[in-house]
C-alpha cells in the first residue's frame, strides 16, 4: 500500500471516529443525559457526562473496527497527517484516562439503520489486561445504558461483568 492509499484510509478512519463520537453524544442527549464533547486536543476522553452536580463520567468513544473489535488504546495519532513514530505516547485506557469506553458500531456505511453501543468500564479494562476485545465477547452488554450510569460503582461492575472476568478452564 502506497503513502497516498494509507493517507486516504487514515483520513476516512479519522472521519468515521469523529462521526461515531457525534452519534454517541446525540444518543446520550436523546436519552436525557447532560453531556458535552470535550474540546481539548490532548484529552484522553471524548465526552463528559454530568450525572449530578458533583459527579461526572469521562467517556472515550471507540469505533468498532472491521474485525468487530473494540480498541482500548489511545494516544496514537490517526488520520492523514499522522507521523509514524514509536508508541511512546500510546496507552491502554484505565481509570486515570477515562471512566468508560463505549464501542460504537453502525450497521451501514452511509446512513445508519441501526447503531449499537458497547459499554466497557475502565474498572473492567484494567482487569482484562488486553488492548482490545471482540464485540462478540461483550454482546450481552450492548446498549445497556445502566452500565454508563454505574461505571464507577465497583460492586455493580464486578457483578455485571463477572462472566467476562472468570478464568478460562483448561
Amino acid at each position: 500500500m502506497n503513502v497516498e492509499e494509507r493517507a486516504k484510509i487514515g483520513k476516512q478512519a479519522s472521519a468515521t471516529g469523529f462521526a461515531n463520537e457525534s452519534r454517541l453524544l446525540a444518543a446520550l442527549l436523546d436519552r436525557g443525559f447532560n453531556a458535552s464533547s470535550v474540546d481539548l486536543p490532548h484529552s484522553t476522553y471524548d465526552i463528559v457526562v454530568e450525572l449530578d452536580q458533583n459527579s461526572i463520567i469521562r467517556v472515550q468513544a471507540k469505533t468498532v473496527d472491521k474485525n468487530n473489535s473494540i480498541s482500548f488504546t489511545g494516544g496514537a495519532r490517526g488520520g492523514v497527517d499522522r507521523e509514524y513514530r514509536s508508541d511512546v505516547k500510546s496507552y491502554t485506557q484505565n481509570r486515570t484516562t477515562s471512566d468508560i469506553v463505549v464501542g460504537v458500531k453502525s450497521k451501514k456505511v452511509n446512513g445508519d439503520d441501526k447503531i449499537d453501543y458497547y459499554f466497557l468500564p475502565t474498572l473492567i479494562i484494567e482487569q482484562l489486561e488486553q488492548k482490545s476485545i471482540s464485540a462478540n465477547k461483550v454482546e450481552r452488554w450492548k446498549n445497556k445504558w445502566e452500565i454508563l450510569r454505574e461505571c464507577k460503582n465497583r460492586e455493580f461492575v464486578q457483578r455485571i461483568f463477572e462472566s467476562l472476568l472468570k478464568p478460562k478452564k483448561s
